[in-house]
């Protein structure tokens, strides 16, 4: 599962929800460990050019890829698993008038192989870190093959400098998901088996419950909103201070990596 995917599962049980169900119950909107800033960076490196086509995985309801085609003028296929949000997308792209350049499809990023066009970048934020090592390096090879010779893959995945059983343990238990985060080396090394070389990346410290970088992902009266939510409600409140209380105890270990890795030119192989 991505974390969009575990966001939009229906709540049964607060107590066993994900975090990033919790956190968007509260109203965060800005879901990435890195925050907008991380994506904005990833954004540089690609250096959209107008007429270029960009793959977006676990797309959602389509907001990247409209600000994407917006922005720079290039066309972009989102993929999403969750027919409810492929709809919307859908809708979504259709309202900003951009549907001669996004296509939204229903499917599954492990089976990329299904898409026989290849693309100038594939962008993926906060998908693998949720993934085995079979399942990261399954998801790595079919972007791989989706990457045209000299495509760019955009990362923005959740780090950890130094793994520690206690780590994966606390993390695991405060969020509710079997998140396996990597050290920078790892994320390089499972890109350069899937043949993609990293030529940039970037570390940064975890920013989800930061109050500055809030403020600068939400907005003040969304921000206030979020504190508000988390205060009158005493599962939520209970569960973030949790995950608040393992991300500061692990400040040192826990943060958040985006990469720029690119498939090799033919004469380059």
């Amino acid at each position: 599962m991505t974390i969009d995917q575990l966001v939009k599962s229906p709540i049964t049980n607060w107590e066993t929800a994900t975090g990033h169900q919790i956190l968007a119950a509260a109203g965060k909107k800005s879901l990435r460990p890195g925050g907008k800033a991380a994506t904005e960076q990833l954004f540089q490196w690609a250096d959209f050019q107008p007429g270029e086509t960009v793959l977006e995985l676990a797309c959602s309801f389509g907001y990247s890829a409209i600000a994407i085609a917006q922005r720079y003028g290039v066309r972009v296929t989102g993929i999403e698993k969750n027919p409810a949000s492929v709809a919307r997308a859908r809708q979504n792209v259709a309202a900003a008038g951009l549907s001669a350049k996004i296509t939204i499809i229903e499917g599954d990023i492990f089976q990329l192989d299904q898409i026989t066009q290849q693309f100038d970048a594939v962008l993926a934020e906060a998908i693998l870190t949720m993934q085995s090592p079979l399942g990261k390096a399954k998801i790595l090879a079919g972007i791989s093959d989706r990457l045209k010779p000299g495509g760019k893959f955009l990362s923005h995945e959740l780090l950890i400098k130094n793994p520690a059983p206690e780590i994966y343990q606390a993390l695991q238990k405060a969020i509710r998901v079997n998140s396996t985060p990597l050290p920078t080396a790892d994320w390089i090394k499972a890109c350069q088996t899937a043949g993609l070389n990293v030529i940039q990346h970037q570390n940064g410290t975890m920013g989800l419950l930061n109050l500055k970088k809030m403020l600068q992902d939400e907005g003040i009266a969304d921000t206030l909103k979020i504190a508000w939510n988390i205060l009158k409600n005493p599962v939520i409140r209970r569960r973030v201070l949790e995950m608040r209380r393992v991300w500061q105890q692990y400040s040192q270990d826990l943060g958040y990596i985006v990469l720029c890795a690119q498939k090799p030119t033919a004469g380059a192989l």
